[in-house]
């Protein structure tokens, strides 16, 4: 594992931490979901961008902004290489 790999997994591995955390703090349901919607979300933006680093990048550049046919029709295909790669790294059920 590289550097920049170590690197995120680490922050990975502190976001997971402090989403346990968020979870194990606020009990109420409603609550929890509120107060720890941003480091679920962070979360998961990190586990996708970690196994699918250069599809994830892509869908954040190309699908940013509404743009042109073009750049529409890139952000689906985009979408499109993000979803297979994550599929590929899915367990069979």
């Amino acid at each position: 594992m590289d550097g920049g790999r170590r690197e995120e997994a680490a922050a990975c591995e502190a976001l997971h931490r402090a989403l346990c955390e968020c979870h194990r703090r606020i009990r109420d349901p409603w609550q929890r979901k509120a107060s720890c919607r941003h480091l679920n979300r962070s979360l998961a933006e990190c586990m996708v961008s970690s196994c699918c680093p250069e599809e994830s990048e892509a869908v954040r550049t190309l699908c940013s902004s509404a743009g042109t046919t073009l750049k529409r029709t890139q952000c689906q295909q985009a979408k499109v290489s993000l979803s297979i790669c994550l599929s590929s790294h899915q367990e069979p059920s």
